[in-house]
């Protein structure tokens, strides 16, 4: 994944000079996990800035690039680091296109690696999704591939509205795949079903599409038969492709490693409550981290791992 969102930074900047890269390390460095790699070398520091540490001021900068029609594609370090940024992500760049009347749209990428799985603790662990989904004029993205996470990045920078694209810092190098050459772009809001079934939906984003392709195959074993929903894009949902997937199995899990309370998994079991409840056999489930702080020293214990989220299955399956 770490070549897969490089190769389409690179892509980017080759074909559009307005392209322009920022953040802490993202130069000389190549990043702290090495996926701007290879661009300062390439495009110079004037495109690819390492900025001091303050993460309010480079997405301040990076929507004052915008105003004056560059491209900027913000690397906040950590998603953690991200809320001394929240002010100017939620009370400007959400809200620039809409307040001008479509006049001076802010079109920013921001980058950021997301969840745990690398014992970085409380403070490089966290998933924040659900803040932004909950903001009025933010797309939401957050692969689970190589091939995926270079279709939507390129989408993404060409999208017109801003966009948070998070990246699952757990399989930066754990995923793995081909990837084309050259330019190909998928469409944001479309979810990808990668296990056909026909007994219970599993929906998952992330690092933790893993966890639920893990747990289904397992579950397999059991007469169990699971559809397993890479949403891919969380905001704006893929809606029709849960409920087409929900109306065939009458039930439902989302999977995710953010706390469960107000976590994007209760959004999306109210909307299937509400767009396909006469079709369900059994109560929706939600597999999530728990309502803590990310733990260090038990990480594994916190996140909704296979062995989690296959008696989730087997309950909600009825055996």
């Amino acid at each position: 994944m770490v070549q897969a969102i490089n190769d389409a930074l690179a892509h980017e900047m080759r074909r559009d000079d307005r392209v322009v890269v920022l953040g802490e390390d993202v130069g000389r460095v190549g990043g702290v996990f090495r996926v701007t790699q290879g661009l300062w070398e390439e495009f110079g520091d004037e495109r690819v800035v390492d900025t001091p540490l303050s993460e309010g001021g480079i997405v301040g900068a990076a929507i004052g690039m915008a105003l004056y029609g560059l491209v900027p594609i913000p690397e906040i370090q950590f998603a953690d680091f991200i809320y001394p940024a929240f002010d100017q992500i939620v009370s400007e760049l959400a809200k620039l296109r809409w307040r001008s009347g479509g006049e001076y749209p802010a079109k920013v990428v921001i980058r950021a690696p997301v969840g745990g799985g690398i014992r970085g603790g409380l403070y490089h662990s966290q998933s924040p999704e659900a803040l932004f989904i909950h903001v009025a004029g933010l797309k939401v993205v957050c692969p689970s591939s190589p091939y995926d996470a270079k279709g939507l990045l390129l989408a993404s920078i060409r999208d017109p509205d801003p966009v948070l694209f998070f990246e699952p810092k757990r399989i930066y190098r754990a995923a793995k795949g081909e990837v084309p050459d050259g330019e190909y772009t998928l469409p944001l809001g479309v979810a990808a079903v990668v296990r056909p079934g026909r007994h219970v939906t599993v929906i998952a984003w992330g690092a933790m599409l893993y966890e639920a392709i893990a747990a289904a195959d397992q579950a397999s074993q059991s007469g169990v038969e699971c559809e397993v929903i890479d949403l891919r894009t969380l905001w704006p949902v893929d809606i029709e492709t849960i409920v087409a997937s929900v109306k065939k199995t009458g039930r439902v899990i989302v999977v995710h490693e953010a706390p469960k309370t107000c976590g994007f998994g209760a959004e999306l079991v109210a909307l299937v409550n509400e767009k396909a409840f006469f079709c369900l056999e059994a109560p929706p489930a939600r597999v999530c981290g728990f309502d803590t702080p990310f733990p260090y020293a038990l990480e594994m214990e916190y996140l909704p791992l296979a062995r989690r989220i296959l008696p989730a299955i087997i309950e909600t399956a009825g055996i």
